[in-house]
């Protein structure tokens, strides 16, 4: 059964800059790029793991691509494909989102086995 949540207004979410949120034992990580939102599972397919070691560090020194902060792979925030690292050719799990008044909803995935 899928579960939605409300994540936070769009606004909240600035140009160029990625949020976490908690869910349980689920984490979303929202990221907003060219003016487009894109939404993951925070979960590395390398490690099965959390991609940030701080709240709301997800994207590299460039601010070009999300990064796993344990081994360092970068993953394309447009498809989520991991571009360099231990999981090159894998990909982060997207989240299925929607804007409704404003706020962006999600609806809660479960990563791969």
């Amino acid at each position: 059964m899928s579960e939605q949540q409300r994540l936070c207004p769009l606004a909240d979410i600035p140009e160029g800059e990625a949020r976490g949120f908690e869910f349980g034992r689920k984490s979303v990580v929202a990221v907003v790029r060219d003016g487009q939102l894109r939404t993951y599972l925070n979960w590395c397919p390398h490690l099965g793991i959390d991609l940030n070691f701080m709240p709301d560090e997800f994207l590299d020194m460039d601010r070009q691509f999300l990064m796993c902060a344990n081994h360092g792979a970068l993953f394309e925030i447009e498809t989520g494909e991991c571009l360099s690292g231990p999981c090159q050719g894998e990909s982060l799990v997207p989240v299925p989102h929607e804007i409704r008044d404003g706020d962006i909803w999600v609806t809660l995935v479960e990563p791969p086995l």
